[in-house]
């Protein structure tokens, strides 16, 4: 074989075994909320990616639309949502959606810039909370916890302020999106902000929150796909990489006790 001859087939040799190594790269979309989500998915795409998949992380800013966008076929997998509010969105429309993974948990906390302890609130002082049915729920039962409210008994998860039965300071509890609770603060007396959007705006949860729930809460965040899809290889490998020992140091690392590690 003649020199020119043998770097012609070299050549062509190389562009076949690279063809071949990008059509077994998988890519695949992940929808995420911003703040550590968005963090967490990012140092997992890098990990990813010496996996041959090619994860690109697009950003929300909304609770509603990651699902929608998953089960329209935009999106491969979302990371944003706790079990109750899946469980919540598969019964109410009829998500094809199932669970793959734990991820975190974010424990919600109430933050004021007009009083430092809850002792401090007055009668009729306004209290803003998420409006989505489980993380609503959830903040009633954290502030029962607190002897703000009473809520029926058979209450649970799912409640709502047509399930408080006594409350003591008559306070006036004002339903927004989640997004947007932290632009409430300056009006309201406190608002119950989930640890992702606060951290967004500058807040520490365990140096600026009046409370945070508990650490054994059981809103354990997850990964969905849509349930077709759910034994998928490349989900597999996915949440192996995802409850790996080098992602839960990233997350110890970078946001301490703010962000507890489900895993």
């Amino acid at each position: 074989m003649t020199d020119s001859l043998f770097r012609r087939f070299a050549l062509a040799l190389f562009l076949i075994v690279g063809l071949a190594g990008t059509a077994s790269a998988e890519t695949i979309k992940v929808g995420v909320t911003g703040g550590p989500h968005a963090e967490i998915f990012e140092q997992v795409a890098k990990l990813a990616a010496k996996d041959g998949i090619d994860v690109k992380v697009l950003e929300f800013d909304d609770y509603q639309l990651p699902n929608a966008a998953l089960v329209n076929g935009d999106l491969d997998a979302n990371s944003f949502q706790h079990q109750p509010f899946l469980d919540a969105q598969v019964q109410d429309r009829g998500y094809p959606l199932t669970s793959i993974a734990r991820t975190v948990i974010f424990p919600i906390g109430l933050y004021s810039r007009k009083i430092k302890s809850l002792a401090d609130l007055k009668d009729g002082d306004k209290i803003a909370i998420p409006n989505d049915p489980t993380n609503g729920g959830r903040v009633l039962l954290l502030l029962q916890s607190k002897g703000l409210v009473k809520l029926r008994a058979d209450a649970g998860i799912k409640a709502t302020q047509l399930d408080i039965i006594d409350n003591p300071k008559k306070l006036k509890i004002i339903e927004l999106p989640a997004a947007q609770l932290p632009r409430s603060l300056d009006d309201v007396t406190i608002s119950a902000i989930n640890t992702n959007y606060a951290m967004e705006v500058g807040l520490k949860p365990d140096r600026d929150a009046l409370v945070l729930e508990s650490q054994d809460s059981p809103y354990a965040n997850i990964i969905a796909v849509r349930t077709a899809d759910k034994d998928k290889p490349v989900f597999a490998k996915l949440v192996r990489i995802y409850q790996s020992p080098e992602i839960k140091s990233f997350i110890k690392e970078r946001f301490g006790s703010a962000v507890v590690p489900a895993f």
